[in-house]
């Protein structure tokens, strides 16, 4: 995907999230990438401390990353908090990382809206 299409792409995933949630702007990548980690968690509430955040995030890239090799579904712990196995490293900067999970979200996306 080129940058232009990744571009595209995010935009329009973003507005998705704006429109479906009623949101007054469009989320950033932080916001959107913490729905994912509740989508995967499967436990809707709006008091997530920020110890919480910072896991729905890292589920959230467990997720993205999974089907190209870089993690592999291990378990639920007790309180239904689902963990990966690291498989492999990321081998990119922090900026190739973010590129790299904008663009497997977009077919994460599509999966929901049903493109």
């Amino acid at each position: 995907m080129d940058d232009w299409q990744l571009d595209f792409e995010w935009l329009r995933i973003r507005h998705y999230v704006k429109d479906t949630l009623n949101l007054e702007k469009l989320p950033d990548f932080n916001q959107i990438m913490v729905l994912i980690g509740i989508q995967e968690l499967g436990i809707l509430r709006e008091d997530f401390s920020k110890e919480e955040k910072e896991y729905l995030l890292h589920i959230a890239t467990c997720r993205l990353m999974t089907p190209e090799g870089y993690f592999e579904f291990d378990r639920y712990d007790d309180d239904g908090w689902p963990h990966w196995k690291e498989l492999k490293p990321f081998s990119g900067s922090e900026e190739e990382k973010e590129k790299y999970l904008m663009r497997m979200t977009v077919p994460y996306f599509d999966k929901i809206i049903g493109n």
